[in-house]
């Protein structure tokens, strides 16, 4: 019996158009190091200033040179991605809203757990009309998810377990033998073997496909979160 479902947000729950890549990739490049797509694959989802510190020596630089400076980055990471958003808003994930309501109605904790700071994840929450239960937009919010956690907010992002954990505390459920992860990147299924969740399942509406999860700690292998009340539902 699963008590509490953890899902990613950009790429698993939401449809950014592929922002998050193209403003990470450019921000990254900015500093004056080549950003290789399977470098950018394997960061992907983790949290964002781990990330272009990884990218950054990975291309050959020095995060610790002015020309290098990791905030500095980051700062253009926010510059970029807002711009890529307000050209093309995020949308939800066909079906995403809907399997979250059923998995809801059967009595399951939903929780997200993303790479961006909470300065980033709140507003994009807000402009699909999203909201975390006991904030004060909950009572207008047309899809309401039960908790939080944002990668600014633990010791250490994914593929380290501690946003996992986070919501675990913050719903209330202490079994993770009860825990459903499930996420569009490696690092996504690989926070979600580290928690000790009972399913982890890759998901492949973000921008990777199957071949990148082969290898990894996963227990199925779906097209969206969509199809997750009805894997829930099938005989093991």
């Amino acid at each position: 019996m699963i008590s509490l479902a953890v899902f990613d947000m950009a790429g698993t729950t939401i449809d950014d158009g592929g922002a998050v890549y193209e403003a990470l990739r450019r921000a990254v490049e900015e500093t004056g190091v080549s950003v290789a797509d399977e470098d950018l694959q394997t960061w992907m989802g983790a949290e964002k200033r781990a990330a272009i510190t990884a990218l950054i020596e990975l291309g050959g630089g020095e995060p610790a040179q002015p020309a290098h400076r990791v905030d500095d980055a980051f700062a253009r990471f926010r510059e970029i991605l807002a711009e890529l958003y307000t050209a093309t808003p995020p949308m939800p994930i066909a079906g995403v809203p809907e399997a979250i309501a059923a998995l809801q109605q059967q009595g399951v904790k939903v929780a997200l757990t993303t790479g961006f700071s909470r300065d980033i994840a709140e507003p994009i929450l807000r402009s699909l009309g999203w909201a975390v239960a006991g904030e004060p937009e909950a009572a207008a919010a047309n899809l309401v998810v039960d908790a939080l956690s944002c990668g600014d907010e633990v010791a250490q992002g994914r593929p380290a377990p501690f946003m996992i954990h986070r919501v675990m505390e913050r719903t209330g459920v202490i079994d993770t033998g009860a825990v459903l992860v499930a996420g569009d990147t490696v690092v996504d299924v690989q926070a979600g073997a580290n928690s000790g969740a009972a399913i982890t399942i890759g998901v492949l509406s973000g921008k990777l496909g199957s071949d990148a999860f082969t290898g990894q700690p996963h227990t199925a292998l779906l097209g969206s979160v969509a199809e997750i009340p009805a894997y829930l539902g099938s005989p093991a």
